[in-house]
């Protein structure tokens, strides 16, 4: 819910009185349109089904409001990289590693935000498939609250200081049990794919460990802001991620 300033008169729609005043009369969640007094918003739920006209673009939009505003289970844009990516690059040398070229990065990103699943990823509009797998890693980054929670982070980065494999393990499961639905379901998916990745190592070169390099710092940000605490995370974060891969039949 942000503060809002509204043209004309208005009325709340938690408690239907008017909204007095010239400026900032109440506040209007983002995501599904909702126009209450500031008073009233302590008593709305936070359980709103975003209204996909307030719902302006893929990229850079909190993953839980994208998928309750298209009435699916992951985001649309991870489904259809992933599919193209199965579909004609899993031996690429490189996969996930190898940069594509970003202003066709961009281009993708574009699309997405401008036409959803109308958008057109086929190897016809980008023979390079490091342009597909640029865009969906560039979607993890752009993500406000990342795949892996601010909340979740501390637990999994426990469970990747921890030296015994079956503590880890238990540490995972339990991680992942603060991870809200949609992220969990989407880190599933996204782990069976890094999985099926892996069984074409000797194509691509990308073992679980490569990948864990590469999506550690892209699925997971570290709350504080200490510099040097962000730095000193990185293996940890690499070390999640490359277990997240191997261990994803059992933990999912």
């Amino acid at each position: 819910l942000q503060v809002h300033t509204f043209r004309g008169p208005h009325w709340c729609e938690y408690c239907a009185n008017f909204m007095w005043g010239l400026i900032a009369q109440g506040v209007k969640c983002a995501d599904c349109g909702l126009n209450v007094h500031k008073q009233c918003s302590k008593m709305v739920p936070n359980d709103c089904k975003p209204d996909l006209k307030h719902v302006k673009k893929v990229y850079s939009c909190d993953l839980t409001t994208l998928v309750k505003a298209h009435f699916t289970k992951r985001p649309m844009v991870v489904d259809m990289c992933i599919r193209e990516i199965e579909s004609r690059g899993l031996n690429s040398e490189g996969l996930y590693r190898v940069s594509g070229f970003s202003d066709l990065i961009e281009d993708v990103k574009m699309a997405f935000d401008r036409d959803g699943e109308k958008a057109d990823i086929s190897v016809n509009m980008y023979e390079d498939i490091n342009i597909i797998t640029g865009a969906l890693k560039l979607y993890f980054r752009d993500l406000p609250i990342p795949l892996i929670t601010y909340d979740a982070y501390p637990k999994f980065i426990e469970s990747a200081k921890t030296a015994d494999p079956d503590e880890q393990l238990e540490i995972l499961h339990e991680a992942l049990k603060l991870l809200p639905p949609a992220h969990c379901e989407t880190l599933r998916y996204l782990m069976a794919h890094l999985k099926r990745v892996t069984l074409h190592e000797k194509e691509n070169l990308m073992s679980a460990e490569n990948l864990g390099i590469v999506f550690g710092p892209t699925l997971m940000r570290a709350p504080e802001l200490d510099a040097m605490a962000a730095l000193n995370d990185i293996r940890y974060q690499r070390l999640v991620v490359e277990m997240l891969i191997k261990n994803e039949d059992i933990l999912f």
